[in-house]
């Protein structure tokens, strides 16, 4: 698994080039893409297609090199393999068929964003692509409303606009947001704002929504009670189990306070006790 610049030529290990140029086969993502940097280098190992449609059967393939003997690298058109990239359902193949897998770590866009983004304190969740569709988007960013890690996102340009909106919509304009666009490119741009300026800020200019994306949110502030879904599991806890026994399920499920969690049962069990209005 070898891991390739996201823009930059010379952002490539020595120890990437050499394996690459000592393997049997090169498996990538795009192969016109990859020879380019092949050419760059002056690697002329033999190059084989694997992507997102072609992945399970070219597992196969790979299997049966690897079954003879031969050393077989993977690599993406940018960044690591696999991660919101093709490569994770080859990796578990070949594993599964009792191959090693390994790792020469290099650029990584969501970790790279995150290391400029200042909201990596409390660590990170990376979530990659949101779904297409607005509505599952739209649900998927409800459910991480109250994460307290920052959260990074890998954006298309033709939705990236919306996506921010419905982020907007989520987890209100307050929010920080820093954008990475085009990373290690010609056309670079970083910049770091509330998620309620970013509108403005794509509709200054319209180049800013071409090239490839990297979103960093910083995570949920820190509240004085039991975040949303430390309340849905208690409230479903609730409707089976005394208030004890739900309030400290509740906690060991979420990591929330038992004792702010007790206290919202108990208050939540004597609304169901009260009489209707």
């Amino acid at each position: 698994m070898v891991a390739t610049p996201l823009g930059n030529l010379h952002d490539i290990t020595l120890r990437a080039l050499a394996l690459l140029a000592a393997v049997d086969v090169i498996a990538a993502e795009d192969t016109r893409h990859s020879q380019r940097l092949l050419e760059a280098h002056g690697i002329r190992t033999r190059l084989v297609a694997v992507h997102q449609h072609n992945e399970q059967a070219a597992a196969g393939q790979i299997i049966e090199q690897l079954g003879a003997g031969r050393h077989v690298a993977l690599i993406t058109d940018a960044g690591t393999p696999a991660v919101s990239d093709p490569g994770a359902r080859l990796v578990a193949r070949v594993r599964a068929a009792g191959h090693p897998v390994v790792p020469l770590p290099g650029p990584c866009a969501a970790v790279a964003a995150l290391s400029v983004s200042g909201f990596a304190e409390d660590g990170f969740r990376f979530v990659g692509f949101l779904p297409a569709k607005p509505g599952a988007r739209a649900a998927a960013l409800a459910e991480i409303v109250d994460e307290r890690a920052a959260m990074v996102f890998h954006e298309a340009p033709h939705r990236v606009v919306e996506c921010v909106a419905d982020m907007v919509a989520a987890f209100g304009g307050e929010r920080e947001i820093l954008i990475a666009r085009e990373m290690t490119k010609l056309h670079e741009q970083i910049v770091r704002m509330p998620l309620a300026a970013a509108a403005a800020w794509f509709a200054a200019d319209v180049n800013r929504v071409r090239g490839e994306f990297v979103l960093v949110v910083a995570g949920a502030p820190a509240t004085d009670g039991p975040d949303a879904q430390a309340v849905r599991v208690l409230e479903r806890l609730l409707a089976e189990l005394p208030v004890k026994t739900a309030a400290r399920l509740a906690a060991e499920i979420t990591g929330a306070s038992r004792n702010a969690l007790y206290a919202l049962a108990l208050e939540l069990r004597r609304g169901e006790d009260s009489p209707a209005a």
